[in-house]
């Protein structure tokens, strides 16, 4: 009786055993399964490389608005601004008072002023969002980001952590690094005259910006900047949207020199005979 007892009781663990092998085993596919979207490079960094966009309405206005007529009436419908639940964690920039009032002011009278208007280099990091793709091409020394909106272009230092920038410029002074999966990229040096967006949003030269580009999909990555600047909020803020994999065929970064689309805007004025017409 007590061989039988002892034989059956070991026939009930293997079974149990049996039943939990499949839990176990879709728990370790789950773990492996998070990992394996993420592409490697050779030296088993993750890899960046690719063409990426976003997608949404934070070029207008990184912060929640509703929608709002085109500052063209002419253009009607198809100028007018989309609504956008916003990217800035918390809703609200931490301005000052008197950084508040300037950027209202920007806002008003923001086709004359916005510098992305008259084909300046859009800044970081609002190169990132605007409605355009750009391209990463990675290298263990450095990332190369190229974007297509006015062929604007930036290098990231990932082996001079010590490399301080000569001067100031538009797209700053790029130097990264990876904390585990994530490529790190801080951001100094920027002039003070880009803009967030369309409506106003702004920083001046003492602007710091820590970048984090995540995978979160294989064809997904998750994009965070911190943005600090004493000048100007009154603490660090986040912004945050994710960025997708361009996968048309054939994909590639197209020409958008801008230059010769603001020529008019800008130098009509100068034209022989433009102040007799």
């Amino acid at each position: 009786m007590r061989n039988y007892t002892a034989k059956n009781g070991l026939q009930s663990r293997f079974y149990a055993l049996l039943a939990a092998l499949p839990l176990v085993m879709l728990s370790s596919f789950s773990v492996a399964a998070e990992g394996d979207f993420v592409p490697r490079t050779a030296d088993q960094k993750p890899d960046f490389n690719g063409i990426w966009q976003a997608i949404g309405s934070a070029h207008w206005n990184i912060e929640p608005h509703a929608a709002d007529f085109s500052p063209l009436v002419e253009l009607g419908a198809i100028g007018a601004i989309p609504a956008g639940l916003g990217i800035v964690e918390g809703g609200s920039i931490p301005y000052t008072s008197e950084a508040r009032a300037k950027q209202q002011e920007n806002r008003a009278d923001w086709l004359a002023l916005d510098p992305v208007v008259k084909c300046y280099m859009p800044g970081v990091p609002r190169a990132t969002y605007l409605p355009f793709p750009f391209q990463i091409i990675q290298s263990p020394e450095h990332v190369v980001m190229a974007y297509e909106f006015a062929s604007a272009s930036r290098i990231v230092y990932m082996d001079r952590p010590d490399f301080e920038a000569p001067i100031f410029s538009w797209m700053g002074h790029s130097r990264g690094h990876f904390e585990g999966d994530s490529l790190v990229i801080d951001v100094t040096d920027q002039v003070p005259d880009t803009w967030l967006d369309r409506a106003g949003n702004h920083h001046s030269d003492a602007l710091r910006v820590t970048e984090r580009y995540t995978h979160v999909g294989p064809n997904t990555l998750m994009y965070e900047a911190t943005l600090e600047d004493p000048n100007v909020y009154t603490q660090a803020w986040t912004l945050k949207f994710p960025l997708y994999r361009r996968l048309d065929e054939n994909m590639q970064i197209l020409e958008f020199k801008c230059v010769e689309f603001t020529e008019e805007l800008i130098y009509g004025h100068l034209r022989k005979g433009a102040n007799a017409e």
